[in-house]
């Protein structure tokens, strides 16, 4: 039977990457980050990628990483979900990552993400699911032409992966594109649209099997992300109702709001099953697809639910931008149409079962 209880070794990464949220990710400093013109903290994302080597994670260690699993991204994951952390993590080292993999062509870039050196980004929407249609370029002479639109992390990206319309994905220097901002609900991860206008491409495989390949980790290790966030939205919810005091009593010690935690509480348990499973089945290959979509299934809904309950149950505090819960309901919000809304998974998730709607 598979072991989904974290590892002594994932406890110990977690314990690591936490400490270092803490002391480089404060709230105060995320939403100052996301008021201005650069969201993304590039200090601390290098030093996850450089200082802690963990953007190479899913890398073989002879194709320059450190040969670990999803199960270990996905520990990484729920801290960065936990602290709302601005990084490309999410689509550099584990999307971008994952479409190089299956590349033929793709080891050399491959070790520099792995480094840290360079940031990838998959040029595939951030909406689009695992398996479904996506959006190419054209492709003549080895020249790129063409829009595309809701990239993640494009901003900050020094290497697009772009699928042409020839069937090939092509790494493009991001000097020789145009990224447009797009306006993002969740502003720690903005989107971009990707204007290619001859842009010079370098093929390195096939577009369909690595995109749909990366698509699936990103959709399977983002629920890591969303349990992250539903965990933190639990947490501080319960030690904010333990202080705050109404009529001389702790405002938790109410019936009505210990239900609702409680209800929370098992939500969020039930979630946690869900991504680990989701992690592990990547990380061994067996019936991943099905542990993906059973996994953001449900992730969406909770990791919501859960930020919207922080949000009222902080009361008046909540509805301030000064107070950090908005961020997290943001974050919730558009993670539940990342890599396919959770409807999308459980039409997919019936085919994949043999279980479809009469």
């Amino acid at each position: 039977m598979t072991d989904l209880l974290y590892s002594e070794e994932e406890e110990a990464l977690r314990a690591a990457v936490r400490d270092l949220l803490t002391d480089h990710c404060d709230a105060p400093g995320v939403i100052a980050r996301a008021e201005s013109d650069a969201p993304h903290d590039l200090s601390l994302w290098k030093a996850l990628a450089d200082g802690m080597g963990l953007a190479g994670l899913l890398v073989p260690e002879d194709r320059g990483g450190q040969g670990a699993t999803h199960r270990e991204a996905a520990v990484v994951l729920e801290e960065l979900g936990r602290a709302v952390a601005p990084v490309p993590y999410l689509t550099s080292a584990v999307v971008a990552t994952e479409a190089l993999l299956a590349c033929e062509d793709g080891d050399e870039l491959l070790a520099e993400l792995a480094s840290g050196r360079r940031i990838g980004a998959l040029a595939v929407g951030l909406h689009t699911a695992p398996g479904a249609p996506f959006t190419t370029v054209r492709v003549d002479s080895g020249a790129l032409h063409g829009e595309l639109t809701a990239v993640a992390d494009a901003a900050v990206a020094d290497v697009l992966l772009v699928p042409g319309d020839d069937g090939g994905l092509y790494a493009v220097d991001a000097a020789a594109v145009t990224v447009v901002p797009q306006t993002s609900l969740d502003l720690t991860r903005p989107l971009a649209k990707v204007v290619l206008a001859g842009a010079a491409g370098r093929r390195l495989g096939e577009a369909g099997t690595a995109v749909r390949r990366a698509l699936r980790a990103g959709a399977g290790l983002l629920a890591s992300e969303q349990l992250g966030v539903a965990d933190w939205s639990l947490t501080e919810t319960v030690r904010y109702l333990k202080d705050r005091k109404q009529f001389n009593r702790p405002v938790g010690g109410f019936q009505a709001l210990k239900h609702r935690l409680a209800q929370l509480w098992l939500e969020v348990v039930n979630l946690r099953a869900a991504a680990r499973n989701a992690a592990d089945a990547l990380a061994s290959g067996e019936d991943a697809e099905v542990a993906v979509t059973v996994a953001q299934a449900y992730a969406a809904p909770v990791a919501v639910h859960a930020a919207e309950e922080a949000l009222q149950l902080h009361a008046g505090i909540g509805m301030t931008w000064e107070h950090p819960v908005h961020l997290y309901l943001k974050r919730a919000k558009a993670d539940s149409i990342a890599y396919g809304t959770a409807g999308a998974h459980r039409e997919a998730l019936a085919e994949l079962v043999d279980l479809r709607a009469p």
